[in-house]
């Protein structure tokens, strides 16, 4: 996983292209099936198949988004005492060497707690395909 890049847009990107694929009825039902499961429209569904296929992004589910949302909450807080530290310093006052090692402490366990959630998805992304899981 170490190659894996992930971005981050704040606005969606236009499809403009479109990828065609023929099933069967049943095979239909269960795309859309599956599909409501996940919380997902089917074209989305399809194409978060196809990206994780593809390497380029894992699926998320309702409980990764929400896991990701509250990892993602504890870095916004963590930066924003980052950047106070960091405007005291610039600003002449001294601060004390604890405040530094419980903000990089912080920053530790916030990267260990990502490092663990992305392996765990790969990991789980994998037994899905494999049918393990």
């Amino acid at each position: 996983m170490d190659d894996a890049k992930f971005e981050v847009r704040l606005e969606p990107d236009r499809k403009g292209r479109m990828v065609h694929a023929r099933v069967s009825a049943d095979e239909y039902a269960a795309i859309e099936k599956a599909a409501k499961a996940a919380d997902m429209t089917v074209s989305g569904f399809f194409r978060s198949l196809i990206l994780e296929g593809a390497g380029v992004r894992p699926i998320l589910t309702k409980d990764d988004r929400l896991v990701m949302a509250l990892l993602l909450e504890d870095m916004r807080a963590i930066g924003v005492n980052l950047n106070q530290v960091a405007r005291s310093i610039n600003s002449g006052k001294t601060v004390h060497p604890s405040e530094l090692d419980i903000n990089l402490g912080n920053v530790q366990r916030i990267q260990a707690a990502m490092m663990t959630e992305l392996r765990s998805l790969s990991k789980r992304a994998g037994h899905k395909r494999r049918g393990e899981g």
